[in-house]
């Protein structure tokens, strides 16, 4: 089982950039495919981005590539989203999630742990 936390979220103009992170506890963390995940107001909660055990393998959302980049630190037990160039409907509550296997998967369904989340507003 693990524990996540998200931080470092904010508010930030358009065009600007913000970096997330998630710490998890637990001594298995190398082992869980790890993700984010956001929800806009009145909308669902989707998928944005995704990173494998290594983080040698990535996958995004079409709205975020080219934009965001997920990472982790094994080391750290912490996983991160950068954001630039950010827009106004970038605006949500950020999750990071976790789920076991080894495949990169964009349904929120197969993710078995959940952060709190962290609100992230764009102003234009």
């Amino acid at each position: 089982q693990v524990q996540l936390v998200e931080s470092g979220g904010g508010l930030v103009q358009a065009g600007g950039s913000l970096r997330l992170s998630c710490a998890a506890s637990g001594r298995t963390f190398s082992s869980y495919v790890m993700g984010w995940f956001r929800q806009g107001p009145g909308k669902e909660r989707e998928f944005v981005a995704a990173t494998s055990w290594t983080g040698g393998i990535t996958d995004y959302a079409e709205s975020a590539k080219g934009r965001f980049t997920i990472s982790r630190d094994n080391a750290k037990n912490t996983v991160y989203l950068q954001m630039n160039s950010l827009k106004p409907e970038d605006t949500a509550v950020y999750y990071c999630a976790a789920r076991t296997g080894t495949t990169l998967v964009d349904m929120k369904y197969a993710y078995s742990y959940w952060g709190q989340g962290t609100q992230v507003t764009v102003s234009s």
